[in-house]
């Protein structure tokens, strides 16, 4: 048996880049791209992603140099998936939605060779490259990139992706992968409880990743998938290579708008999409004039936040089925997804709602998942109570963080990649975060799950955001405190302490009862899209509790009142955070 060897007709490196010289030969003339009144085959798209890579070669770009992307769900960036990889080089997509010093930093710290940059980015872009410049680093080649559907003339630099496409050689093969651990992303993490850092995927890892989610979330063939999640996102969760293993079409979105979304379902009649929670209210809240009817039911995977039970009933009232996933950057995205079972469609609505906001089980390519004691290492019972960290391990799971040994070295621990997710086991085997590490509340010695408590808050008809973090107590050490955006129909005050604290005393346990209700027009918001836990815990640490009962946690509640707070939000420039300007996230 020793003697078989490996040979370039048994062995191949594994990367999700084959998919698209196989579409190409395959589903040659299938639609590939659409965006607006652009279309593309996928042999036209090969042909363009050749021809980028031969100009970047030809610009000196080889194997391991970054290239950085600054755009949105456009063509250029999807294209960008195939070319940079086959120009041997690494593909950093930046979120658009960063301001310019975090731009600046992680061109900085990713030292990139070339810049791409959206027309819509132009100011974000230059402010970057000035910080670089007064910061006396080199900076690294620009490259414009018009809107292919309506050129703007804008520029920036000297370097235009059309040009760059046209003058390329689509007959010059790819670079050669010898190595399938090779890298083929940088991708920085938007993380709440901590700075970004730079995670690395290789080739191996994206290739299985891929083809992962397209069997567990049973992708058939010639898919439209619309592009509500970001690219910059995890690579968009991967599909971005899965569309072309399926042969699928790629809807391409600028902006994630209840009108824009409703009308290329509608238009392109898609048939998946994915998202995180918060898009779903941005569907929810639609004026009727900005709604299409669905077609056909469109089938949506979600990350992100826990969705609460009560949001996920009424998405799928609208015509959209939903599938729960779990994942992180770390990860390449998903790594769990909760498969449904047949037997489950037999239960109560509200139960069925109830299982899918379950994380699920582990992805085919991860080897292992489990909840443990971090004191011990030792597994948490599977009683769906039992509370520990979830630690993966797998194929998938990132090759480390670039420049930064201590922080691998500290995510990794006996053969496990530690998530600093806190979760249960059922006894079906299928998972459950109860909250991050640092979220979970513990007051009188009894541990409170925030994201238990936001999702009783969810089902309150007039919330719709919620977040609970822990606040100081002067006898319990800590207590929740529950900060709530109200729905648009909703008056500034009309709903009263007395209704908030009612309805939670009526729906979940005493001792979970949150102390302050805190109103705001907008909840801070990280630039993914994610609630700042961080800034509400700051807030909170100088709130104090109006509730000076020492009655048992576990008995009756006290009566002391809520304090109410209205709070004017905003996303930090001073500006309230439009609901449609809301992206995916980044922790799945």
């Amino acid at each position: 048996m020793d003697q078989l060897l490996k040979c370039p007709a048994n062995y191949v490196p594994l990367s999700p880049v084959t998919f698209l010289s196989r579409a190409a030969a395959v589903y040659p003339d299938r639609t590939s791209i659409v965006y607006e009144r652009t279309r593309f085959t996928w042999k036209q798209t090969n042909d363009r992603c050749l021809r980028m890579a031969s100009s970047l070669r030809s610009l000196n770009v080889s194997k391991n140099d970054v290239v950085s992307v600054l755009a949105p769900n456009i063509p250029a960036m999807y294209e960008m998936h195939f070319a940079v990889p086959m120009a041997g080089a690494v593909l950093n997509a930046i979120n658009t939605r960063l301001d310019a010093a975090n731009v600046a930093t992680i061109l900085k710290h990713s030292e990139a060779k070339m810049f791409f940059v959206d027309y819509q980015c132009v100011r974000l872009a230059r402010d970057a490259l000035k910080h670089l410049i007064d910061d006396n680093t080199p900076l690294p080649l620009v490259v414009m990139i018009d809107d292919i559907d309506a050129p703007t003339g804008i520029r920036l630099g000297e370097l235009e992706y059309e040009q760059l496409i046209a003058r390329g050689d689509p007959t010059c093969p790819p670079t050669p992968l010898y190595d399938e651990w090779d890298p083929i992303a940088l991708n920085y993490t938007s993380g709440t409880t901590s700075a970004p850092k730079g995670v690395v995927y290789s080739h191996r890892g994206a290739f299985l990743s891929t083809l992962s989610l397209l069997l567990q979330w049973e992708v058939g063939s010639e898919p439209v998938y619309l592009w509500s999640l970001p690219m910059f996102h995890c690579n968009g969760w991967t599909f971005t290579w899965g569309m072309a293993a399926r042969g699928g079409a790629n809807v391409c979105l600028r902006a994630t708008t209840a009108r824009d979304m409703y009308r290329a379902i509608a238009d392109h009649r898609v048939t998946h999409m994915c998202c995180a929670p918060i898009v779903f209210n941005i569907l929810l809240e639609a004026t009727p004039a900005e709604r299409r009817p669905l077609a056909a039911p469109v089938r949506v995977l979600t990350g992100g936040a826990p969705p609460p039970a009560p949001l996920l009933e009424k998405i799928e009232h609208l015509g959209f089925r939903v599938t729960h996933a779990y994942g992180l950057t770390e990860a390449t995205g998903p790594a769990l997804v909760c498969e449904w079972r047949e037997e489950w469609n037999r239960r109560p609505v509200e139960e069925q709602a109830r299982l899918k906001a379950r994380q699920g089980i582990s992805v085919l390519t991860l080897a292992d998942v489990d909840v443990k004691d971090l004191e011990t290492m030792q597994s948490i019972s599977r009683d769906g109570k039992s509370l520990g960290e979830i630690v993966l391990r797998g194929s998938s799971i990132m090759k480390g963080y670039y420049k930064n040994r201590d922080a691998t070295d500290a995510a990794f621990r006996d053969g496990w990649f530690l998530t600093g997710d806190v979760g249960v086991i059922h006894p079906d085997g299928y998972v459950e975060i109860k909250d991050r590490s640092k979220d979970v509340i513990i007051s009188g010695g009894e541990n409170i799950s925030s994201v238990e408590v936001e999702t009783i808050l969810y089902r309150h008809p007039m919330v719709l955001e919620a977040a609970v973090v822990a606040m100081p107590h002067p006898h319990w050490g800590e207590t929740p405190c529950a900060f709530l955006k109200l729905k648009k129909d909703c008056v500034q005050g009309s709903i009263k302490e007395e209704d908030i604290i009612s309805y939670c005393r009526n729906s979940m346990s005493r001792f979970m009862v949150p102390k302050k209700v805190v109103f705001m027009e907008e909840l801070p918001k990280t630039s993914t899209g994610k609630i700042q836990k961080f800034q509400l815990r700051e807030m909170a640490r100088g709130l104090k509790a109006t509730d000076r009962d020492r009655t048992p946690q576990g008995g009756a509640a006290p009566q002391g009142k809520v304090q109410v707070v209205y709070v004017n939000g905003n996303n930090g420039h001073g500006q309230p955070e439009a609901q449609e300007q809301v992206l995916a996230m980044s922790r799945l």
